[in-house]
């Protein structure tokens, strides 16, 4: 299948792109693609219990471990015990942390702003059906279906 019109291409491409024109803006700010979407997806009144934070982000608790302490090592969240569970910890924002929060939103608001100008509300909508469409196949492992024998289909 020419690379071109593969689906999975595409999509991979395109995040890779994303994620390298992310980083670079990360890095302006001595930050990381990954860290400046932890601080989005802290709530930043307040906090997020850190058992929840992994599957917002769809990411592997060693993996969300490294981040953390590293967003804990640079001041932008501290850890505080849960109130509701002693077993668990609550990740706030730091002042500087909800600084980071605000500049992180920016990029993500200017590279939304900037793909609208270039394309239509249809095309979007389109996009959108497609993307969602291709995560529900997944999700309901439609995909590689199993024949009677166990063997992917």
């Amino acid at each position: 299948m020419d690379k071109d019109k593969s689906i999975d291409h595409q999509l991979r491409a395109t995040w890779q792109a994303v994620a390298k024109m992310y980083n670079e803006q990360a890095a302006k700010h001595d930050s990381t693609m990954a860290t400046a979407f932890a601080l989005l997806n802290i709530d930043s009144e307040n906090g997020t219990p850190s058992t929840a934070l992994g599957p917002l982000m769809g990411m592997e608790p060693t993996s969300l471990s490294r981040l953390l302490k590293t967003m804990e090592d640079k001041g932008v969240i501290c850890r505080e015990k849960n109130p509701n569970d002693g077993r668990s910890v609550i990740l706030k924002l730091t002042e500087y942390g909800k600084e980071m929060r605000e500049v992180s939103k920016g990029h993500v608001y200017q590279f939304n702003n900037k793909v609208r100008e270039h394309i239509t509300e249809e095309e979007l909508d389109t996009f959108f059906k497609v993307t969602t469409t291709i995560n529900k196949l997944i999700t309901d492992k439609l995909i590689y279906e199993e024949d009677i024998d166990n063997k992917a289909v």
